[in-house]
């Protein structure tokens, strides 16, 4: 039997209809939060007033790390300290293993770069930014929610394609779909328009949002660079749950020493050896150059200079990650993918509307017409 073209647009409406009856629980929680963190550092900031401030480190490394020692709670040891050029220096600190495994707790200290105060800890799982990353990514659903994600993204994408196709006027020129007054309920009018506009920034959010979700599935497309043999070493699980030595061989001072005698310059980083990587990890910034990466082995106290890492190229997963989250991608682009977040969830919400509207008209079409058949007494 032929597919009529009626039939057809019924058969896309149904399917556009559905995706957002059944999917609008999990849509709107994580198109708002994908909208408010391509904006993901200036909204920490915001968030977080106490932590932001201005100027460049002037201690010694060794004050610093005093400072985040003594704001440590009990059982937990410092891992590493990041002291940047301008702003807070930062100090993580493990936590000791939470009983039944789950993923790794860390502690972050901000310190003031002038004076060494500390202007606040939390943990890595605590904070709003923390909370919007979990809830966009995996909707708090442990173990299986990533992959429900990356399954709403392609539900999203079928989505934007039947929107298109139904926003498509039937008769006349497709600028008619342009007008703002296609019907006369505000929500229905508010669904078409900004359906359209963003249907196409939906579409390659979606995409590459289902990338993200699925990187096995598209490594293919990564070409040499996916198919390139992993370095001998710790796994990043096994990073992630390293725990740091709780009496290394090298102390600190000496492991600082150390670094700086083989390249000079001015600390920028401090890692722990740990269970997993035993050694001493300094980058040194000097005056001049790229940072050095200088290892000190903690049985010995032998420093090495680690060779130049080659800078990476662009992949094409780290291109669909960027261009889904707007990392140095300009703030135009930034500007539509904000829309492309916010706006789905509008459209969530009318299109609930919509077909709420519609259900009740029907209920109320079908009691009409029962009444016309029932018998006059």
């Amino acid at each position: 039997m032929a597919v009529t073209k009626i039939g057809l647009r019924d058969a896309w409406f149904q399917l556009h209809k559905w995706i957002g009856l059944i999917l609008a629980i999990a849509i709107i929680p994580i198109s708002i939060t994908g909208a408010a963190l391509v904006w993901h550092d200036a909204l920490d900031d915001w968030l977080n007033p106490a932590r932001v401030v201005e100027g460049s480190a002037t201690l010694p490394a060794a004050a610093y790390v005093s400072a985040a020692a003594n704001a440590l709670a009990p059982g937990e040891r410092l891992m590493s300290l990041r002291i940047p050029e301008e702003g807070a220096v930062v100090a993580s600190a493990a936590r000791a293993p939470q009983e039944g495994g789950g993923r790794p707790v860390r502690t972050n200290i901000w310190i003031d770069p002038a004076t060494a105060r500390v202007l606040d800890r939390a943990g890595s799982n605590e904070g709003a930014v923390r909370v919007m990353h979990v809830l966009h990514g995996s909707l708090y659903i442990p173990g299986w929610g990533r992959p429900i994600v990356g399954w709403v993204g392609v539900a999203m994408l079928l989505s934007s394609i039947t929107g298109l196709w139904l926003w498509w006027p039937t008769v006349g020129s497709w600028v008619k779909g342009l007008r703002w007054r296609r019907h006369n309920n505000l929500d229905t009018n508010l669904h078409h328009l900004m359906g359209f506009w963003i249907a196409i920034p939906l579409f390659v959010l979606s995409l590459t949002g289902v990338w993200i979700s699925f990187p096995s599935a598209f490594a293919v497309f990564n070409g040499a660079q996916a198919q390139a043999p992993r370095e001998a070493g710790p796994s990043r699980q096994q990073r992630m749950r390293a725990q740091p030595l709780a009496a290394p061989a090298t102390s600190l001072d000496a492991a600082l020493s150390a670094a700086t005698a083989a390249a000079p310059g001015t600390v920028s980083q401090i890692a722990w050896p740990t269970d997993v990587e035993p050694d001493w990890k300094i980058s040194v910034r000097p005056a001049k150059g790229r940072p050095a990466q200088v290892g000190i082995a903690d049985a010995t106290g032998a420093a090495s200079i680690a060779p130049p890492e080659p800078r990476e190229g662009e992949t094409t997963a780290r291109l669909m990650r960027r261009i889904h989250d707007g990392t140095d991608m300009g703030i135009v682009w930034q500007m539509i993918i904000f829309l492309g977040g916010l706006l789905p969830a509008i459209l969530s919400i009318t299109g609930l509307i919509m077909w709420w509207r519609a259900r009740s008209w029907k209920t109320r079409l079908k009691q009409r017409r029962a009444r016309r058949l029932q018998p006059a007494e």
